[in-house]
């Protein structure tokens, strides 16, 4: 997944992109308006992280001229301009969300994964079968052998990434960046109290395991 950062503040910046590339994304930067349209007209990114008050042009610039463009790259606004007028002038502008400064990264992080969700959610599959093991995304409904399984919004999250990834083995760590979009500390064991928990309720009542631990390396659901 590949991010474009247009933002002048060199600090803010750094920043960012320190977290962006913890998490795992490629990242390009611009530090002005001008030079951030003209990176996001001429590639393809997964998202773009634009500020308001920029040198030559800016952000309701930038974005009312990738949207008059056709672009469709989902656009978070990360901004000091905070009233409403300025919220609503961005929505409107073409932003899929405004975020304003100061802000958390755990914030941006979870705003980023909800939008590319949406933009993926058109192309991707609704419903997953894995062996007797029924998954539906849009109600979030979950079954086995025809049987109703009651999951908590975690729980459901980290079956639907781990059905995803059905035969693949998932690491600890993949599992803590991508159900809950922010790293953990190292030392802590909540990947392996939420499986067993999971556990519980999608393997122990049923004849045949799904989930299987991978020794040293992570979990496989098959």
């Amino acid at each position: 997944m590949k991010i474009l950062l247009i933002e002048d503040d060199q600090k803010t910046a750094e920043f960012i992109l320190r977290a962006l590339n913890d998490a795992g994304y490629e990242t390009e930067h611009a530090a002005d308006g001008v030079t951030g349209l003209n990176y996001a007209m001429q590639n393809n990114f997964d998202c773009a992280i634009v500020d308001i008050m920029l040198p030559q042009m800016d952000g309701f610039a930038v974005i009312g001229r990738l949207r008059e463009a056709g672009k469709t790259t989902p656009i978070i606004v990360l901004s000091a301009k905070n009233s409403p007028d300025d919220k609503v002038h961005g929505l409107y502008t073409g932003a899929d969300c405004y975020l304003a400064k100061p802000f958390s990264v755990a914030e941006l992080l979870a705003n980023i994964q909800a939008q590319l969700r949406r933009r993926n959610m058109s192309a991707e599959p609704t419903h997953f079968s894995v062996g007797d093991l029924e998954l539906d995304i849009i109600s979030r409904k979950v079954s086995r052998g025809g049987k109703l399984i009651d999951l908590p919004p975690l729980e459901f999250d980290l079956l639907e990434y781990l059905v995803r990834n059905t035969g693949r083995v998932v690491t600890r760590s993949m599992l803590m960046e991508n159900v809950w979009e922010y790293n953990f500390d190292p030392a802590t064991n909540i990947v392996e109290t939420r499986v067993c928990k999971l556990r519980e309720k999608i393997d122990k009542p049923f004849d045949r395991e799904l989930i299987h631990t991978v020794r040293g390396i992570g979990y496989v659901l098959e």
